[in-house]
């Protein structure tokens, strides 16, 4: 994976790679997919059924923030250059605002802060009438990559 450009950003391209690198993750047993992206936002569903489910039959707020920080994550990867930097999630945060039971949520990442160590996405996950559901935020810390 090489750094992303805004100017040459390929969405079927970087749609493609994560596609390939989430493969045996948590996002694969989550049934999270990446359907957009951008220079500064990056797109993903997650299907609503018993795997993401807490005992009561309702979205577990876990599982919310396990696609938003999967978004955010994601997001910051295009911003660095992965041959020498990595990126760690130093603080997570959600609001939990409605229940779902069944269906399909999407959360959009979209860039609220981009310095030279530092990454603040806000993520929106909704239903599929464009309600929201959680409010999330993440912030990121650019590192060196260890040899």
């Amino acid at each position: 994976m090489s750094k992303i450009n805004r100017k040459d950003f390929d969405k079927t391209a970087v749609l493609a790679m994560y596609a390939k690198v989430t493969k045996n993750t948590l996002m694969e047993t989550l049934g999270i997919e990446y359907i957009d992206a951008g220079p500064e936002y990056l797109v993903a569903t997650m299907p609503v059924n018993s795997k993401v489910h807490q005992p009561m039959g309702l979205l577990h707020g876990g599982a919310s923030v396990a696609l938003a920080e999967s978004l955010g994550s994601g997001a910051s990867l295009m911003l660095i250059d992965p041959e020498t930097q990595e990126v760690r999630g130093v603080e997570i945060s959600a609001n939990h605002l409605k229940s779902k039971r069944a269906g399909v949520v999407t959360g959009t990442a979209k860039l609220v802060h981009r310095g030279r160590m530092l990454h603040l996405w806000e993520i929106r996950i909704t239903d599929e009438n464009g309600e929201l559901i959680s409010l999330c935020k993440i912030t990121n810390i650019v590192i060196d990559r260890r040899k």
